[in-house]
């Protein structure tokens, strides 16, 4: 039996992107807040982040899918808060956001993290968003619960998770089909060989590129 499973640990070389919404922005910077408290912890350094500030929720998996295809990109956090209001837009963003982070994790093979509150209510994205100010040391350390710092920590694990993974040749569903055409048609050029010379008379070879055009067998009427 194997069993493999990342763990959150420093990334190896490579950088990390955040993309975060605009939208709800006092929420998103604390999110934000959060993930760069725990990628410190884990000593990624500055220089290996990239944050890019979007509008609005919807844009994300926009920045995600031009980051996820560079082979330097270790990882996309996508961190966002989308709030329900009177009509059921939320909604709407919430499901087409979450599924076109999916396909962009999959198509590209970087982790794509889905950091985006999707809340009833201001009190519960702040509840899911809360950071602790620590006197002693001067820095902003992420409260418990708080989902950026939880999307950076999901973002370190599956980063170790790959290095894990053994690597996998995809198959190729037509691969058997073709080979399977090609020995039927070598063995049919085998058994047609012999009887190449006896049909060489009642071969006909028209090239690719001629145009046979049909001759009016109709005399021209002199004048």
């Amino acid at each position: 039996m194997q069993i493999f499973e990342g763990r959150i640990c420093p990334p190896p070389e490579g950088y990390i992107t955040i993309a975060v919404a605009k939208f709800n922005k006092t929420i998103t910077q604390r999110l934000l807040d959060g993930a760069l408290a725990k990628l410190r912890q884990h000593r990624v350094h500055e220089k290996d982040i990239r944050i890019v500030w979007v509008p609005g929720t919807y844009e994300l998996p926009f920045v995600a899918s031009h980051f996820a295809k560079d082979p330097q990109c270790l990882a996309v956090i996508c961190l966002g808060a989308v709030i329900k209001g009177e009509t059921t837009h939320d909604q709407h963003i919430n499901r087409s956001v979450s599924i076109a982070i999916g396909e962009i994790a999959s198509r590209f093979g970087t982790p794509v993290i889905f950091g985006v509150l999707t809340c009833d209510t201001i009190e519960q994205a702040n509840a899911r968003s809360g950071i602790i100010e620590s006197v002693k040391d001067k820095f902003l350390n992420p409260a418990p619960g708080n989902k950026g710092a939880e999307a950076a920590e999901a973002a370190l694990e599956m980063i170790d998770l790959l290095t894990e993974l053994p690597e996998i040749n995809p198959k190729n569903p037509f691969s058997d089909i073709l080979s399977k055409i090609l020995i039927a048609s070598n063995n049919d050029d085998e058994d047609d060989d012999d009887d190449d010379e006896d049909d060489e008379d009642d071969d006909f070879y028209f090239p690719p590129s001629r145009k046979f055009v049909k001759k009016s067998t109709k005399k021209k009427k002199k004048d």
